[in-house]
């Protein structure tokens, strides 16, 4: 037997504790406590794989405790959900109109339509893991933005990204499937290195908060965007 098999059955007990945890909400709960919070627990999700948990997302609206600010979403994941598909939704058009806008050129117009692209799949599959939980997707606001100069709309756009990354990672201890939470923080880091990428091209620190990111409640988030919302 070679030794990355030994390694391999010896470490089998640990990871099925872990998937164990990771599957069962309390259990989760206390993990992300101890361990750090939800950076932590997305590596032992992506370690630990899939087959130790639940396989389908339709299990978890009727308990889930959202955080209450995310309640006039809807009930559970489904109101998480919602909640943070309208702020991809705000992303999204963001983006467009920055393009529409003709500030930017050549390269720096590539990454904001590649930015935008990714913005609008988050759009997609939040709605579809909606549906998927039988809810009603939210419907998209009317949004207007300041687009006064090139400067001032990377400015805003890495404000926008670093306020919606710290938004997924403040609902991640609320969410009760296994599932919804690993689609959340996938898409939490694609969030995290759009505005890393925006806070190095402003001569900002790429981890603006040190070694741990700071998450967001959704009263903060959803003021900060207030003044974007117009309908």
């Amino acid at each position: 037997m070679d030794e990355n098999t030994e390694r391999e059955k010896s470490d089998a007990p640990a990871r099925s504790a872990v998937a164990r945890a990771v599957g069962d909400p309390v259990s989760r709960r206390r993990f992300m406590a101890l361990s750090g919070g939800s950076a932590a627990i997305a590596g032992f999700l992506a370690a630990c794989g899939s087959s130790g948990t639940t396989t389908t997302m339709n299990t978890s609206t009727k308990s889930a405790p959202a955080d209450s600010e995310t309640e006039q979403f809807g009930k559970g994941d489904v109101g998480i959900l919602n909640y943070a598909l309208t702020l991809e939704y705000l992303e999204t058009a963001f983006y467009a109109d920055v393009v529409k806008s003709g500030l930017f050129k050549g390269a720096d117009l590539a990454v904001i339509k590649k930015f935008g692209e990714e913005e609008a799949e988050h759009v997609s599959a939040l709605t579809a893991a909606v549906k998927q939980l039988g809810g009603m997707p939210a419907p998209e606001p009317k949004a207007e933005f300041p687009l006064e100069s090139a400067k001032a709309v990377t400015e805003l756009a890495a404000t926008v990204e670093n306020l919606g990354a710290a938004a997924y990672l403040g609902q991640a201890a609320n969410i009760e499937s296994p599932e919804v939470l690993a689609s959340a923080l996938a898409i939490h880091s694609v969030e995290g290195r759009h505005a890393a990428a925006l806070n190095t091209l402003l001569g900002l620190p790429i981890t603006p908060d040190g070694a741990f990111a700071k998450p967001a409640d959704a009263k903060t988030v959803l003021k900060s965007v207030e003044p974007f919302i117009v309908g």
